[in-house]
């Protein structure tokens, strides 16, 4: 069945079992993301229809089948580049998690990976994902689970990715990560642009373009995904929509629900019923 016959939907889940992975399969339409970042990987497995997306100062397009690679922290997009728009499954492990598969292969102190392409045709991974979400999905043992994780994210760094850190901009202030890892300690503070100029040792107009350059979005608008972070951590341990919002910086409820929806593709009460519906808990062995 064709995809415009069906009206958009989002399934998100989370595994406290597995390190707080969190997952998701979704269906859109006329969803358009706006540029946003995540804490972690994102690993997605088009299932039907075209996505486009800007990625690494680039656009791409993933047909069905293919797969997304899109590296931590880096801004990117996305939307329907076909007829009726896209399906797709996707998964964000963190990059503690990377290295963990590093600790098990016996070579602890290796970094988190650097994907070197954001689109790639891999069948052999594409079925490992495919069985992984099998997994995720429905009910299995600690162990299968545990094992396909494992196996796909080796699998990942081993054909996929370098182990290099993000290519900077040579010349590029190093001070501009004091000003990034401020908008991201303080998320909820309004800063003045003035006071960040003055931590990176530059005039404003200087700092918005350098920033802009280094990390794909100005300084304002980095901030909203650090609130969008802070907010959806704050869901997550219990709070209210309404208390999330104020605590992570932003006006309101519904201030807080357009960027949550134009960055994740979910509203913050689908996020937030999801997470403690869908919180996967390991059942406990029978008694005899």
């Amino acid at each position: 069945m064709s995809l415009q016959d069906h009206d958009e939907r989002v399934r998100f889940h989370v595994s406290d079992a597995l390190g707080g992975l969190e997952w998701l399969s979704a269906r859109y339409v006329h969803q358009r993301f706006s540029r946003h970042a995540h804490a972690g990987y994102s690993i997605a497995l088009i299932e039907r229809g075209t996505q486009g997306f800007f990625n690494a100062g680039a656009n791409h397009l993933a047909p069905t089948d293919s797969l997304i690679l899109v590296n931590a922290d880096t801004i990117h997009t996305g939307q329907a580049a076909s007829s009726g728009g896209w399906a797709y499954r996707a998964l964000y492990p963190t990059p503690e998690q990377f290295e963990q598969v590093w600790r098990v292969l016996g070579q602890p102190g290796r970094r988190a990976p650097w994907f070197r392409s954001p689109v790639v045709h891999d069948p052999a991974l594409a079925h490992r994902l495919r069985t992984l979400f099998t997994l995720l999905d429905r009910p299995a043992s600690r162990l299968a689970r545990d094992t396909a994780l494992h196996d796909t994210l080796a699998r990942l760094m081993r054909d996929h990715a370098g182990m290099h850190a993000a290519p900077g901009e040579p010349g590029a202030n190093p001070r501009l990560a004091l000003v990034r890892d401020r908008l991201e300690q303080a998320a909820e503070e309004e800063i003045p642009l003035a006071a960040l100029a003055r931590l990176a040792g530059c005039s404003p107009a200087h700092l918005v373009r350098a920033f802009h350059r280094r990390y794909g979005l100005p300084p304002h608008a980095y901030q909203v995904q650090a609130r969008l972070r802070r907010a959806a951590a704050l869901l997550r341990q219990g709070a209210t929509i309404g208390a999330a919002a104020c605590a992570a910086g932003f006006h309101d409820q519904s201030h807080l629900h357009r960027h949550f929806k134009r960055a994740r593709g979910i509203t913050p009460g689908q996020y937030l019923a999801q997470y403690r519906a869908r919180t996967y808990k390991t059942p406990r062995p029978r008694e005899r």
